[in-house]
């Protein structure tokens, strides 16, 4: 069934960054052609280029922004015109942000105000919740319309972990992974009787240029408090690697689930599972 994948094309947004290069590689080893969309044309480029030096599948990169319509427009038609159609979509962009997240994980009686809740930016708080969630709703709304037409294709959204509990610091970003979550749901179903199949993995924690900041000290490159946190709370030991995230889009995307929408698949070392004691 996963032969099928060969000559398949699908569409990543945020492809110049750590996790969508990850699973553009990981899907082309088996035969997808990759269209890469970033907001960073050079990052799209390069990472276009390096899907191409493996030379399994073809690769393009395009600058396109998920927060405007026009934009993805333009790479539709770029898309189309290099590959013909397109059968898969995964909605990769996303990020957080220093003004969308705390100074202080909570409030207590000596706290700053300034560095809890209430110090928060409101346009720090509409950037990283616009981008996950609209930069995910956006490009649906423009790359899908063809696969329902055509009664075939997949969508893959990238949740989080911290949709399920948040994590102290950052609402913004834990709100709108809920609501990739909501929405993955709501799309299943109203796609479900035209052949498109609409699901969503949620990392655990991986090293991203976006967390980095969070996780490791700037200056001596070792594990922040919060970073060892999370590796005390995550049973096997570790961060992810992006790597590992590739083996559950390819069973998304293969006919090996095809009976399968609706569903957030957690690749977190079994944070999830753990109680912290």
């Amino acid at each position: 069934m996963i032969e099928k994948l060969k000559n398949k094309t699908c569409i990543i947004t945020g492809g110049g960054g750590v996790i969508g290069l990850a699973l553009a590689k990981g899907i082309s080893a088996a035969g997808v052609n990759v269209a890469l969309l970033d907001l960073n044309e050079e990052s799209a480029k390069a990472a276009a280029s390096e899907i191409n030096k493996l030379g399994v599948s073809k690769a393009i990169g395009i600058q396109a922004n998920v927060l405007e319509k026009e934009s993805l427009i333009k790479a539709k038609e770029m898309v189309v015109l290099e590959f013909g159609k397109i059968d898969y979509l995964i909605n990769c962009a996303g990020g957080n942000s220093p003004k969308a997240t705390t100074k202080v994980e909570e409030i207590k009686n000596d706290s700053v105000f300034e560095e809890t809740f209430f110090g928060l930016s409101l346009d720090g708080f509409d950037f990283v919740f616009d981008l996950n969630f609209k930069g995910t709703l956006l490009p649906t709304m423009v790359f899908a319309e063809e696969m329902v037409m055509r009664k075939n294709g997949v969508i893959i959204n990238i949740s989080s972990m911290n949709s399920y509990s948040p994590l102290t610091k950052i609402p913004a970003y834990s709100a709108a992974k809920a609501s990739i979550n909501n929405f993955t749901q709501w799309l299943a179903v109203h796609f479900a009787k035209m052949g498109v199949r609409v699901n969503a993995i949620a990392p655990g924690f991986f090293l991203t240029n976006q967390n980095r900041f969070l996780l490791l000290d700037e200056k001596t490159g070792e594990p922040t408090p919060r970073g060892n946190k999370i590796i005390q709370n995550t049973p096997m030991g570790r961060y992810g690697d992006v790597d590992e995230l590739a083996g559950t889009a390819i069973y998304l995307l293969s006919d090996l689930s095809q009976f399968v929408t609706g569903i957030v698949v957690p690749v977190d070392g079994g944070y999830s599972a753990f109680g912290g004691v």
